[in-house]
């Protein structure tokens, strides 16, 4: 394992189906007043709402209601929300939802003591800042998994003036969720589509980080076990959606997925993500079906920079059986088996699928950020062709 890091991961994670017992007393630990952060009220119909009130009201807590939060956090929406915590002068936001309430939150958290004259989104998703003045604390509940956002520092924010989605990782400890709640039971209710766009999701997180370095690397060793649990843990998912250790162990994988630890002393590459986020900019498609519509062309076209690693993959993940086969059978073999599986569980496997349309990739590319951590750093040609491999 090479190279130098300091890990450092300050959430509190309570887990399980007994988890939200420990709300009430988590939250005396932050001020009186909590913005109360979720999306378009499923958790009104599903009884989360309630309990989370409950224990808010058992805290003593003021609550400012901040619904509405879109499945991509627009830079008006975000306004909006800093706006209602400056207002309230809020203690604690606390997020209750999946990864965009709790981007969202964290968005909100480290604006609201930005000076006035400054504008949060040039500040820091394009400006890419780091924050300077105080950040609210955050808390979240979590009712869909994905994004690992409960256990990161990342906020991803969508400008449709300037067909930007963009994520911001922030170094800043302070931007970490405080604690987070995962209630396993939380996420049956959720749609099927939506269950498997989160998988996705997951699934790409690790690879981003998989597919950097060429070093013998003990994170790669972590990588492997989660995405091979992923897979076995999906395919009952997929046929259960209540299969409880299914869904516990899928909510578990995703936070671990992206809580950087997988990410120590690699570069890492996020093309892929660079790439869906810039469908998502322009079409408001769901984040990981457009993952999912562009990963298997742009990994058959760095394959072969990386072939030893796609080899690997291969073989550890999916069990391609090498004997007699050349380096690039097996790697390209392995990729075939995760197309297998992800047309099994119902992954989207083409961006068209999400309307995406032949006149709308230049733009797209256009929207495309080029990332320089993977096996190799694409042209703009190369993002056209990807792109248009993906329709």
């Amino acid at each position: 394992m090479l190279g130098n890091f300091t890990y450092h991961n300050p959430t509190k994670l309570i887990f399980g189906e007994d988890s939200m017992n420990a709300l009430a007393e988590e939250l005396k630990s932050y001020g009186p007043t909590v913005q109360l952060v979720y999306g378009g009220g499923s958790i009104k119909r599903n009884g989360i709402y309630d309990q989370v009130i409950a224990a808010l009201e058992a805290a003593g807590k003021t609550v400012v209601e901040d619904g509405g939060v879109m499945p991509n956090p627009t830079v008006e929406k975000l306004n909006e929300g800093i706006a209602i915590a400056r207002e309230n002068n809020v203690d604690l936001i606390l997020a209750v939802g999946g990864g965009s309430c709790i981007d969202y939150a964290k968005g909100v958290a480290v604006s609201v003591n930005l000076p006035a004259d400054r504008d949060p989104w040039q500040t820091y998703w394009v400006d890419f800042e780091e924050p300077t003045c105080p950040v609210v604390p955050v808390g979240a509940v979590l009712t869909m998994v994905g994004t690992g956002s409960e256990m990161n520092a990342g906020s991803v924010i969508t400008s449709h003036e300037a067909k930007m989605k963009v994520g911001h990782v922030f170094a800043s400890a302070d931007v970490f969720p405080k604690f987070a709640v995962l209630n396993p039971t939380f996420t049956y209710t959720l749609p099927q589509y939506q269950m498997v766009a989160g998988i996705f999701d997951i699934m790409n997180h690790i690879t981003e980080q998989y597919f950097s370095g060429t070093d013998d690397n003990t994170s790669d060793c972590l990588a492997e076990g989660l995405m091979r649990n992923l897979v076995a843990a999906s395919r009952a998912a997929v046929k259960n959606p209540e299969d409880y250790e299914a869904r516990s162990n899928i909510m578990w994988c995703a936070t671990w997925a992206l809580n950087t630890l997988i990410a120590m002393g690699k570069s890492t590459d996020w093309e892929v993500h660079m790439l869906g986020q810039a469908i998502g900019a322009h079409t408001d498609a769901t984040h990981g079906m457009t993952l999912s519509a562009v990963a298997l062309p742009y990994y058959r076209l760095i394959m072969p920079y990386g072939l030893a690693k796609f080899a690997r993959f291969a073989t550890a993940v999916w069990g391609v059986d090498p004997d007699g086969k050349t380096e690039e059978q097996v790697a390209a073999e392995g990729l075939d088996a995760m197309e297998a599986w992800m047309r099994e569980i119902g992954c989207v496997m083409k961006a068209s699928e999400l309307g995406v349309t032949e006149d709308m990739l230049e733009g797209i590319a256009d929207s495309t950020l080029i990332m320089q951590g993977g096996y190799h750093a694409l042209t703009r040609d190369e993002v056209i062709k990807v792109l248009h491999q993906s329709l």
